[in-house]
């Protein structure tokens, strides 16, 4: 492959990794700023929303996907801009630049999606149980007060357990961010980006998400036409799709990892392609974190409902507004 071709596929790819990069981002905070709306109301005590039946069936799985959803926050607003400022517009780390990109931002990246994927492993989970026809896998189902002390659990583990990337990573002489030592670099390279972020999350969501179209298939059949019914399958139609779209996110950075551990050193991730075919690994990477918003509103009627709950009440809002100015003005 010639040098002008090399050079228009890296144009391509970087032209497109900044223009699709930059409409995630946009609309990857808009949804998870939503999701943290819905979900902060769906996760409150049950005596202080008026123990409505669908809040009541909830509450467990609302609060782990609102911490998933506050940390998507986190990687959308951080790792991914950062991300399209790498390799979009090809900005080398200087030395005084170190600490922020390139110790913090893959500290934060693997800390923090790590955190995100098992509240939402934690989510399914509960639902599962909560939607069995068995008693005794409904009873194993973890009380608020559980869930909380699960969730501090999660954090505080994957907090430590990513302490060695923001040690051993630093930048090379031509700005490039690595891992100093080899020996932490398998690890990093085997635990991080196979296990964690790829084999651990295709086989828990392609196994749950196989058992969660059976428990919606059990209820068709059954066709029980009650409300406790109805919001189980929603919920589990809910997080159906989002274990689609992070099983396909895992697999494409998962082959990624394994292409470069294959070919290491080797002039083939040098091609243009190579680039072309990162930069799209890299956007799918990301697509749980942006897109979870719009595949809650897709699927669960009930999370679509709270949202134009949300719109309505500032849109009263503002009407009562103008209208006790009217009232002051007209009273003067």
């Amino acid at each position: 492959m010639d040098n002008s071709t090399t050079g228009g596929i890296e144009f391509i790819s970087r032209r497109l990794l900044i223009i699709v990069g930059i409409i995630m981002i946009v609309l990857g905070l808009i949804g998870n700023l939503l999701n943290i709306f819905v979900f902060t109301i769906w996760s409150r005590p049950r005596q202080r929303i008026n123990h409505t039946l669908f809040n009541n069936r909830t509450t467990n799985s609302s609060i782990y996907l609102l911490i998933s959803s506050l940390v998507n926050l986190i990687i959308i607003g951080y790792p991914f801009t950062t991300r399209i400022l790498f390799d979009g517009y090809q900005y080398h780390v200087t030395r005084n630049a170190v600490i922020p990109l390139c110790k913090l931002r893959y500290y934060s990246l693997h800390t923090f999606n790590t955190i995100s994927l098992t509240c939402v492993c934690m989510a399914t989970f509960d639902r599962y149980l909560i939607s069995s026809r068995n008693v005794r896998l409904r009873h194993m189902s973890t009380t608020r007060q559980g869930t909380k002390c699960v969730i501090f659990m999660i954090v505080l583990l994957n907090l430590l357990h990513g302490i060695p990337i923001a040690i051993y990573y630093d930048v090379s002489e031509d700005g490039q961010c690595y891992v100093t030592s080899r020996t932490y670099l398998y690890y990093y390279r085997y635990t991080f980006q196979i296990i964690l972020h790829g084999i651990l999350p295709v086989t828990f969501f392609s196994l749950f998400g196989i058992l969660i179209s059976k428990q919606m298939k059990e209820m068709k059949v059954r066709k029980v036409r009650n409300k406790s019914m109805n919001v189980d399958k929603q919920l589990l139609r809910m997080l159906l799709l989002i274990s689609i779209t992070i099983v396909l996110s895992s697999v494409s950075y998962s082959c990624e990892n394994i292409y470069y551990l294959i070919f290491v050193d080797s002039d083939r991730q040098q091609t243009g392609w190579v680039l072309f075919a990162h930069n799209i690994c890299s956007l799918l990477f990301y697509t749980n974190s942006v897109g979870s918003f719009y595949i809650y509103s897709i699927s669960t009627r009930n999370f679509r409902c709270q949202v134009r709950k949300l719109f309505r009440w500032r849109t009263n809002g503002h009407h009562t507004q103008n209208y006790r100015m009217k009232t002051v003005t007209s009273a003067n």
